[in-house]
């Protein structure tokens, strides 16, 4: 590929990443109170520490991501972020008939973002990235 590709790439990949992340941050603090209710329907504790912590990863991590501070690591949080998020609010094996098509695309569809954040993790941010500019330094 040529130079200015490699070098857009990845920022577009990790910007369409962030925007699943970041407008799901801002949701959590818009709708702070039901974001808890739903944290608390799944039985996890601390509801509303879990939300605090959603809104941090969430937001925090996809700000991050998007301007590649840290990104290996954010992107790791992340993915760790998005398989918990699948294995306990897309149990697709435990939901009614008419919620499993949907909760199975969902509990996978996060396995697939964890996946992609697993590249930035392996390979980082880019060459268009705090990351890259940091180590240029």
């Amino acid at each position: 590929m040529n130079s200015t590709l490699d070098k857009f790439l990845p920022l577009l990949g990790r910007a369409l990443i962030a925007l699943l992340f970041i407008p799901a941050g801002l949701s959590k603090i818009m709708g702070f109170s039901g974001t808890v209710a739903y944290i608390a329907s799944v039985g996890l504790p601390l509801a509303a520490l879990g939300a605090v912590l959603a809104i941090v990863v969430e937001l925090g991590g996809g700000l991050a991501l998007l301007v590649g501070w840290k990104a290996r690591w954010v992107a790791l949080a992340l993915a760790l972020f998005s398989v918990a998020s699948a294995l306990f609010f897309h149990k697709f094996w435990a939901v009614p008939p008419e919620q499993v098509m949907a909760q199975t695309i969902n509990f996978y569809k996060n396995f697939a973002i964890a996946g992609g954040l697993l590249f930035v993790v392996a390979f980082g941010a880019g060459a268009w990235s705090l990351d890259a500019r940091g180590a240029q330094r």
